[in-house]
C-alpha cells in the first residue's frame, strides 16, 4: 500500500495529453499524483501535531469508460468538493466514523507557495480539500441498494453479485431486499474488478474487511435515508478507507481503525436517481455521469468512437446537461 491517497486521483491512467490540464493553475507544491480528475499535492506537516497532510484538488476534468474527456465541465470540481465535504460532515455528526477531511477553507492555505498568484487562488478556491495523509486500504467498498451496472450484469449470469446470492426473478434497477456489500479491487489500469468478501479478506485481512463492511453499510443506510427524504435514490455508491500515516507508529500495533478518505457520495462515485421517476425494469434517469455515458454510447453505436483514448470533444448541451445534474444533486442533498 502507498502512503499517498488513491481513488480517481491515485488509480488508473494519468490524465491524457488531450485533457484540459493546460488551463489549470497549480500551487508550487510537490505533486503526489495526477489522476483522471483529481490532483494531489503534499503540504507541510500540521504545525501542531506534525501529522502528514495532503492537498486534494478536484479539477473540472471528467472521465467515462476510464478515458478523460478533452472537454472540461466548468465548475464540476467545486460542486464535487461541496457535496463531498457536506457528506463528510454528515457522517461525522452521525458518529459513524472519522474522515480524512481537515479543511476546505482557503485561509488554511496561508503561506502555501504559489497562492500569491491571483489565478492560482481563484482556481483553488472551493475545489480543494486539506486532508490527513493516509495509508490506503486497496479495496473499493461498494454498497448496492438496487440492481444496476456491473451488479445487474453479474446477476443475469450467476444469480449473485460478488458471491452474494440474490432472489430469483429480479429486474434491472429493482430494489434489493437489503443493501449488500460488494467489494472490488482497486485497479491501477482499466476497470476495478468485483471480488468476493472472502477474496478481499485474503488481500487485507478478515478483521479489516469486517470493519469496512460494517462502516460502509452504516454510511450507506444513513445517507440513503437522508437522500430519499430529498427525493433522491442512492442506488449504489463506493467508499475508500485508509489509516492515518502516523497512527500505526504512534499506537505501536499492526492494526489501526480505518477512516473514510477520498470523496463520499458524489455523482462521480454514486448512482443518484430521482425518486419520483423511479420505475424498475429499465435504466433510470440520473443525477450522475450516466447522462454523459449515454451520449458516448450513442457515439459508439454510430461508429464514431471506440471507448479508447483520446475521448471525443463534448458538445455544449452535454457539458451543460452534466453540470445541471451535478448542481441539482448538490442543491437537493446539501440544503
Amino acid at each position: 500500500m502507498t502512503t499517498a491517497h488513491a481513488a480517481n486521483h491515485g488509480r488508473g491512467p494519468a490524465a491524457s495529453a488531450a485533457s484540459p490540464l493546460a488551463a489549470e493553475p497549480s500551487p508550487r507544491l510537490p505533486l503526489v499524483r495526477r489522476g483522471k480528475v483529481r490532483d494531489v499535492y503534499r503540504l507541510p506537516p500540521d504545525p501542531a501535531s506534525g501529522e502528514g497532510r495532503l492537498l486534494m484538488v478536484a479539477s473540472d476534468r471528467i472521465s467515462a469508460f476510464d478515458v478523460v474527456m478533452p472537454t472540461p465541465i466548468p465548475g464540476k470540481g467545486v460542486l464535487l468538493t461541496q457535496i463531498a465535504a457536506w457528506w463528510f460532515g454528515f457522517i461525522r455528526r452521525r458518529g459513524i466514523c472519522e474522515t480524512h477531511l481537515l479543511s476546505t477553507d482557503l485561509r488554511d492555505l496561508t503561506g502555501v507557495p504559489g497562492l500569491e498568484d491571483p489565478a492560482v487562488r481563484a482556481w483553488l478556491d472551493g475545489r480543494f480539500t486539506i486532508c490527513r495523509e493516509c495509508e490506503v486500504i486497496p479495496i473499493e467498498c461498494v454498497v448496492r441498494g438496487y440492481l444496476e451496472g456491473s451488479g445487474w450484469k453479474e446477476y443475469q449470469q450467476t444469480g449473485a453479485v460478488c458471491g452474494v446470492p440474490l432472489p430469483r426473478g429480479l429486474r434491472q434497477c429493482d430494489r434489493l431486499p437489503e443493501p449488500i456489500f460488494t467489494p472490488a479491487t482497486k485497479a491501477s489500469q482499466g476497470h476495478d474488478e468485483n471480488i468476493t468478501f472472502e477474496r478481499a479478506s485474503e488481500i487485507v485481512g478478515l478483521e479489516t474487511m469486517g470493519v469496512l463492511r460494517e462502516l460502509s453499510l452504516s454510511i450507506y443506510n444513513a445517507a440513503a435515508a437522508h437522500a430519499l427524504s430529498r427525493g433522491i435514490i442512492i442506488a449504489d455508491t463506493k467508499f475508500e478507507f485508509g489509516v492515518p500515516a502516523g497512527d500505526k507508529a504512534r499506537a505501536g500495533r499492526a492494526w489501526s481503525q480505518p477512516i473514510l478518505i477520498d470523496e463520499a457520495l458524489t455523482p462521480d462515485s454514486s448512482r443518484f436517481w430521482p425518486a419520483d421517476a423511479y420505475q424498475p425494469g429499465r435504466a433510470q434517469a440520473s443525477f450522475d455521469k450516466q447522462f454523459l455515458r449515454e451520449h458516448l454510447e450513442r457515439l459508439v453505436a454510430a461508429g464514431a468512437w471506440d471507448k479508447t483514448p483520446p475521448g471525443p470533444a463534448l458538445p455544449r448541451e452535454v457539458v451543460e446537461g452534466t453540470l445541471a445534474r451535478y448542481r441539482e444533486a448538490r442543491d437537493r442533498l446539501c440544503a
